[in-house]
């Protein structure tokens, strides 16, 4: 249930977890479409679709949606990134869903919220519980 992204930023393959209600739309979307080389094909089918066009897509999405902040692409992948996180995904593996080499380069990317904070226990409040 991952998505391969191939050559992604960097020409590194990049994995994104695929839910199983994204799985059936993209099965009715294969069955009208019948796509050949891409799943998403450009203007010409054996070409990919266009950074361009992903960017625009993006952006009218973020119209629609009455925000008044930038939205990117890499907005999205850091928000995709903190939902992980906030969700309680360990680092290596967002490292590994955003592709990183260094773990250091996914703790930097990555802004710790309060509310993923907030759950956390003291180490003096663990030593207590076992000490009891």
């Amino acid at each position: 249930m991952l998505l391969r992204i191939r050559q992604a930023k960097g020409k590194r393959d990049r994995y994104v977890p695929l839910s199983s209600a994204l799985l059936s739309v993209l099965r009715e979307y294969w069955r009208v479409y019948k796509p050949k080389s891409w799943l998403f094909p450009g203007l010409l089918s054996h070409q990919p679709l266009s950074v361009r066009v992903v960017q625009m897509a993006c952006s009218q999405a973020r119209r629609k949606a009455c925000l008044s902040k930038p939205v990117t692409t890499h907005t999205m992948r850091h928000c995709f990134a903190t939902h992980l996180l906030e969700a309680g995904t360990d680092l290596p593996t967002i490292q590994l869903l955003l592709g990183h080499r260094s773990l250091s380069s996914t703790a930097t990317y990555l802004h710790v919220s309060t509310r993923a904070l907030q759950p956390t226990k003291s180490l003096l409040e663990a030593l207590c519980v076992e000490s009891s």
